[in-house]
C-alpha cells in the first residue's frame, strides 16, 4: 500500500503499476460483493418460498371444513390428509429456521409456546445419571453436590411405554461459589419428550410397516399414553428434515458405483384443492446383488417422465457435466430411460422381462413358440445360478463360454419364428420385444458386474407395492419425498442384515452430535452399533 506522501515521488511507470494494482483490488472486491449479494438473494428467495409453502399448508389444514378440499373424503382419508399437513408444516418450519439461521436472522417468537402436560405418573421410570467428569474446583477445593435437574423423556419399546429420567447433578464449590453441571444431552427433537427409541418406532411403523399415524395413535393409547396424531406428525416432519443429509450421503454413495438397477412403481398422490388422487411414481435405484455395497434409494416424483432419471443421475442442467453418472443402468426397457442412454449411460436390458412375454404366451394361449422360448431362457438362468458366487472376471469368462452360445442359438431361432407369424399378433410382439432390445439384453455376457435381470430392484419395490393399500395416497409432494427418504434408510438397513428399528434408533441418538465430515459412518452398509464402534 502506497502512502499519500509517496505519490509525488513516483515516476509514471510506478504510478501506472500502482493504479493497476488498485484496479485489481477493486475488481476482486466487486466480485466478492456480487457473489455475496447473489447468496443473500438466493437465501432470501428460499426463505420466501418456504414461508409461502408453510402459509399454504396451514390454510389447508385449518380451513378444511369450509373448503371443497375435503368434500366427499372419508374420515380415514381426512386423518391421513391432516397428518400429512402436520408433517409438512413441521419439516418446512425446520428448514425455514435453518435457512434463517444461515442468513443470520434472529427468530422472534411472539406467541408463547404451548404448555406441556406432565408425563403420566404410573409409567415406569428409568434414571439416567449425568455427572461432570471432574468435580474438583480450580481453586483446589472439592465440590459438593447441592442438587439436581431432572428432565423426563418418553421412551417406547414395542407395546410398552417407559419414562427416561435424565438426572443432572448440580455441584458447587463452597469456597468460590462455582457451579458445575453436566450439559444437556443432544436430541434430534430439542426440548421434546420423545427419545430416539420412540421416534424410531413411529418412523418404522409408518414407513416400513405402513401404519398411518391415526392407527399408531390408537395403539399408543392402548399402551397407556395418548399421543395426538398432530404431535406424531410433527415428529415425523422434524425427523425427515434431520435425516435428509444422511439420505443425500446415501445417494452420493450409490452414484459412485458403475452398475445400478432402476425401476419405478405408481402410487396415488393427492393434489391440494382436488379431492381425487392422480398417479405419482416412486423411482427406485440400487446397487446390484453382486456388489459388496448394498444400498437402495427411493425417489418420489409426480410424473413418470425421464427427467426424473436424468435429475437423479446428475445429467440435467442443474449439475455440472463432470458430475454426471455414466455407468451401466439395468432397466426394463421403459422409454423414459432413452434420453439417459443418449447422454453416455450404457443400457443393460432385463432378460426376465423378455422371458415374461413368452411365459404369458404359454400360460394364456398354450403357445408352442412360448414353450420353446422358455427352454432357452431356462438354460440362461441356470448358468447364472452357477456363477452367482463367482468373481466378476470368472463370471464373465463362464458367460462367454456358455451363455453366448445359448443366446446366439436363441436369436437365430427367434428370427426364424418371426417369419412364420403375422404382424400384430401376440407372438410377434413377444419376439419383437426381444429382438429390438437384443444388444441391451445380452450386454451382461460381456460384463461380469452386470446382472442378467432387473429382479433385484423389483424385490426392493415389492414392499412398497404391498403397502399401497394401507397408504391410500401420498398427501403432498413433500410427504412423498419424505416417505421415500426414510424408506431409503430403513430398506437399506434391512438388505444389509440390520434390524431397521435398532438401526434407526442408534442413528437418531448419534445424529445430533455426528460431525458432518463423518456422516457416512451412519450409512446402513457402514453402520455399527455405538458400543461396537467405541470398542474399535
Amino acid at each position: 500500500m502506497i502512502a499519500p506522501q509517496q505519490l509525488d515521488a513516483l515516476d509514471p511507470q510506478q504510478m501506472r503499476q500502482a493504479l493497476l494494482s488498485l484496479m485489481a483490488e477493486v475488481t476482486a472486491k466487486d466480485e466478492l460483493l456480487a457473489r455475496e449479494r447473489r447468496e443473500v438473494a438466493f437465501k432470501q428467495a428460499l426463505i420466501d418460498k418456504l414461508t409461502h409453502e408453510v402459509a399454504n399448508l396451514r390454510r389447508l389444514k385449518y380451513a378444511v371444513t369450509s373448503e371443497k378440499f375435503c368434500a366427499g373424503i372419508s374420515a380415514e382419508q381426512k386423518s391421513l390428509i391432516e397428518e400429512t399437513l402436520d408433517s409438512d408444516i413441521a419439516q418446512l418450519t425446520a428448514e425455514l429456521e435453518q435457512a434463517e439461521a444461515d442468513q443470520g436472522a434472529k427468530d422472534k417468537k411472539t406467541k408463547p409456546p404451548p404448555k406441556r402436560e406432565p408425563l403420566p405418573p404410573h409409567l415406569p421410570r428409568r434414571d439416567v445419571h449425568h455427572e461432570p467428569e471432574n468435580t474438583a474446583c480450580t481453586c483446589g477445593c472439592q465440590m459438593k453436590r447441592i442438587g439436581q435437574d431432572v428432565a423426563e423423556r418418553l421412551d417406547y419399546e414395542p407395546g410398552v411405554f417407559t419414562v427416561e429420567r435424565h438426572v443432572r447433578g448440580k455441584w458447587a464449590c463452597a469456597h468460590c461459589q462455582k457451579l458445575v453441571q453436566a450439559p444437556v444431552p443432544a436430541h434430534v427433537i430439542d426440548k421434546g419428550i420423545p427419545t430416539a427409541g420412540l421416534l424410531a418406532q413411529v418412523l418404522v411403523a409408518k414407513f416400513l410397516d405402513h401404519l398411518p399415524l391415526y392407527r399408531q395413535e390408537r395403539i399408543f393409547e392402548r399402551a397407556g399414553h395418548l399421543i395426538a396424531r398432530s404431535t406424531l406428525a410433527q415428529w415425523v416432519g422434524e425427523c425427515g428434515a434431520q435425516l435428509q443429509p444422511l439420505v443425500d450421503a446415501l445417494t452420493a454413495e450409490l452414484l459412485r458405483h458403475g452398475v445400478l438397477h432402476a425401476d419405478e412403481t405408481p402410487v396415488g398422490m393427492l393434489k391440494p384443492g382436488n379431492k381425487k388422487t392422480h398417479k405419482a411414481y416412486i423411482w427406485t435405484y440400487c446397487t446390484t446383488s453382486f456388489n459388496e455395497i448394498k444400498a437402495v434409494v427411493f425417489n418420489f416424483a409426480e410424473t413418470r417422465s425421464g427427467d426424473n432419471v436424468r435429475s437423479f443421475l446428475r445429467q440435467d442442467g442443474e449439475h455440472a457435466r463432470e458430475q454426471a453418472w455414466s455407468g451401466t443402468l439395468v432397466t426394463d426397457g421403459f422409454s423414459g430411460y432413452k434420453a439417459t442412454f443418449e447422454r453416455g449411460v450404457t443400457e443393460a436390458g432385463c432378460v426376465a422381462h423378455a422371458r415374461r412375454k413368452f411365459h404369458e404366451l404359454w400360460v394364456n394361449h398354450g403357445s408352442k413358440v412360448g414353450e420353446q422360448a422358455l427352454r432357452y431362457f431356462q438354460v440362461l438362468f441356470r448358468i447364472e445360478e452357477e456363477v452367482a458366487t463367482a468373481t466378476a472376471e470368472e463370471r464373465r469368462r463362464l458367460r462367454q463360454r456358455k451363455s453366448r452360445r445359448v443366446a446366439a442359438a436363441l436369436k437365430k431361432w427367434l428370427l426364424a419364428q418371426r417369419q412364420l407369424v403375422p404382424d400384430g399378433s401376440a407372438t410377434a410382439k413377444a419376439i419383437d420385444y426381444s429382438l429390438k432390445r437384443w444388444q441391451a439384453l445380452t450386454r451382461y455376457i460381456d460384463d461380469g458386474d452386470v446382472p442378467i435381470s432387473n429382479n433385484w430392484v423389483e424385490n426392493q419395490i415389492r414392499p412398497i407395492a404391498l403397502g399401497r393399500s394401507n397408504w391410500l395416497f401420498a398427501g403432498s409432494l413433500r410427504a412423498g419425498k419424505r416417505a421415500a427418504a426414510v424408506m431409503s434408510l430403513v430398506h437399506s438397513a434391512k438388505i444389509n442384515g440390520h434390524d431397521p428399528y435398532a438401526y434407526l434408533k442408534d442413528v437418531l441418538q448419534r445424529l445430533p452430535t455426528q460431525a458432518a465430515s463423518k456422516i457416512e459412518e451412519l450409512l446402513p452398509h457402514r453402520w455399527k452399533p455405538l458400543a461396537v464402534a467405541n470398542d474399535k
